[in-house]
């Protein structure tokens, strides 16, 4: 295994107007991101480290080579296939932080299964809709994820296999022994090719439940780039990006990319982040990229730098929105120098915009198109916007596809309809261009809420809410925040014959709470006579925000 890289090491990309001029990612037709970049560098060297595992203090609960990693998703694929699932059949996956997610999502893909990661926050409700709309045939999950599931198994007819890591109880297979009876061995290959569909991510809609984003296999070598020119990855390399396993960062911190690039990936579990456990565990775990949300980085400049050791750490990143320069100054102040490269991207594709190492970082700028992306900034009818003047972040598809971009919405024409027109692929995010070619993020073009690095749809809070008794009708927006970017606010038409005090509230606060996930319960209910809407009967969502930015309802 090669030393950690010092803070010294010259970035990954030197040049980045000649990267970006002559980069192009190929993915063979025949490929499968199991076999090709986990089984052919475990080949190579063995006893790399590839995966860390560390409880929610930095203790190590598992480390594993390349080789172990491998044999892991043998057995897994085994296992599966002793168990008949198949090529192109949709597997839920809900596990936390631990080396289980990682056997059963590769030993899946490896079968050509399509997987489904979730958060384990999910409701009842939550797993039930992902599994009906998905037509999901097999769930993973754990012993807490068994029990949510099966209060909504008999509205899913088509699951017909329940796996659960720790015991499930009746009518589940226990994962362990599963593995065990599968053993080492060949693995019956059906052969993937770059185009089969590989992983659909969940991702939050405004007017409707959360959509599908299937990504091909090609994903598994898309984040590639994320990891060489953003994470600015080498081998040796420990890196940790605080992610939830339902979430698509979850990919882009530890999923194929970093290893394509000899790179050791560590994954925590995390409870509840304060700024002297995270510090303390970037340090005990050696860790020397760190990858992190906006959020996390304004609560760990509070604490004490002084009192951890950071030498090791030598590049920092962020994603979710652009940090501010204070952040971004006490960061650097506190790791002696290091300064925090931003990030862009989406469930839709890896990360398309970023600052490098190579390049000045422009506090506030999501920073230039990453090599191999053609993004730029156009207006409704695809022309290109000029310099400073804001409009549609889009991405070229008149050139060879981007390597990371989705298919689809499954099953939604009419998103497809409007993300894919005029040539371009529209991100539904607003920027502007300043004239050295940074692109500045503007804001979201529609009403998805970013509260704590989650992105939260106000058709599901509302829709939960609307289910109380005394809720006629609700609406939900983000209201400004600066410690999690933006809360969940709810508006709500009471029924005749209840009252809007305090202590309503609180009761439709634990409502929401208990019926969805709780990271999207409404912190904030005001009790209003009307709602705005249009002429078509829906919800202006824009001057509801106008009108809590104005202080109307201070």
């Amino acid at each position: 295994m090669s030393a950690l890289p010092n803070r010294s090491a010259e970035p990954r990309m030197s040049d980045y107007d000649a990267e970006k001029a002559g980069f192009r990612l190929e993915v063979p037709e025949d490929f499968n991101p199991v076999i090709d970049i986990v089984e052919k560098w475990a080949a190579e060297a063995p006893d790399d480290l590839a995966l860390v595992s560390l409880d929610g203090e930095g203790g190590v609960v598992a480390e594993q080579t390349v080789a172990d990693l491998a044999l892991e998703s043998r057995r897994a694929a085994r296992a599966l296939l002793d168990a008949g699932v198949g090529k192109g059949d949709r597997v839920f996956i809900m596990l936390p932080r631990v080396p289980a997610w990682y056997m059963a999502m590769l030993g899946a893909i490896r079968i050509g299964a399509v997987v489904m990661p979730a958060p384990n926050m999910l409701t009842p409700r939550d797993i039930g809709y992902r599994l009906r709309v998905s037509e999901a045939s097999v769930a993973i999950t754990d012993g807490s994820g068994a029990e949510r599931l099966d209060a909504v198994t008999e509205e899913l007819p088509g699951l017909r296999l329940k796996i659960a890591w720790g015991g499930g109880g009746e009518g589940w297979l226990d994962l362990d022994q599963m593995l065990d009876s599968a053993g080492d061995g060949e693995v019956p290959e059906a052969p993937t090719v770059s185009a089969d569909p590989m992983i659909i991510f969940f991702t939050s809609g405004t007017v409707s439940y959360p959509k599908m984003v299937r990504q091909p296999v090609s994903y598994g070598l898309g984040h590639a780039t994320t990891a060489r020119f953003w994470h600015d990855l080498r081998p040796g390399d420990r890196h940790w990006t605080v992610s939830d396993t339902g979430w698509a960062k979850a990919a882009w911190g530890g999923l194929f990319g970093q290893w394509h690039e000899r790179a050791t990936v560590v994954q925590v579990a995390l409870g509840r982040p304060d700024a002297d456990t995270v510090l303390s565990i970037v340090s005990k775990g050696e860790i020397t990229s760190f990858c992190a949300p906006p959020t996390l980085y304004r609560l760990i400049v509070q604490g004490d730098f002084t009192k951890h050791d950071l030498s090791k750490l030598r590049h920092c990143t962020s994603a979710g929105e652009p940090l501010n320069p204070e952040v971004i100054r006490a960061w650097a102040d506190g790791t002696g120098g290091l300064t925090v490269y931003d990030g862009y991207g989406q469930s839709e594709t890896v990360a398309m915009v970023a600052n490098y190492r190579c390049l000045p970082v422009r506090p506030g700028s999501m920073g230039k198109p990453m090599p191999g992306w053609n993004v730029d900034v156009f207006d409704d009818e695809g022309a290109r916007c000029d310099d400073d003047v804001v409009g549609n972040i889009a991405i070229r598809l008149d050139g060879p596809r981007p390597v990371g971009l989705f298919d689809e919405y499954v099953g939604d024409d009419e998103a497809n309809a409007k993300s894919f027109r005029n040539g371009l692929y529209y991100s539904g995010d607003k920027a502007w261009r300043d004239g050295d070619g940074y692109l500045w993020f503007e804001g979201r073009d529609d009403d998805v809420i970013t509260s704590s690095a989650y992105r939260i749809g106000p058709f599901e809070v509302e829709s939960a809410l609307v289910e109380h008794e005394a809720v006629v009708e609700a609406a939900v927006v983000g209201k400004d925040d600066p410690e999690r970017t933006q809360i969940v606010c709810a508006f709500v038409i009471l029924a005749e014959g209840h009252e809007g005090n305090a202590a309503l509230a609180k009761e439709l606060q634990d409502f929401a709470k208990n019926l969805t996930a709780p990271y999207k319960y409404p912190r904030e209910i005001h009790f209003v006579d009307e709602l705005p809407k249009t002429i078509s009967g829906k919800i202006r969502r824009s001057e509801l925000r106008d009108q809590l930015r104005a202080g109307d309802f201070d």
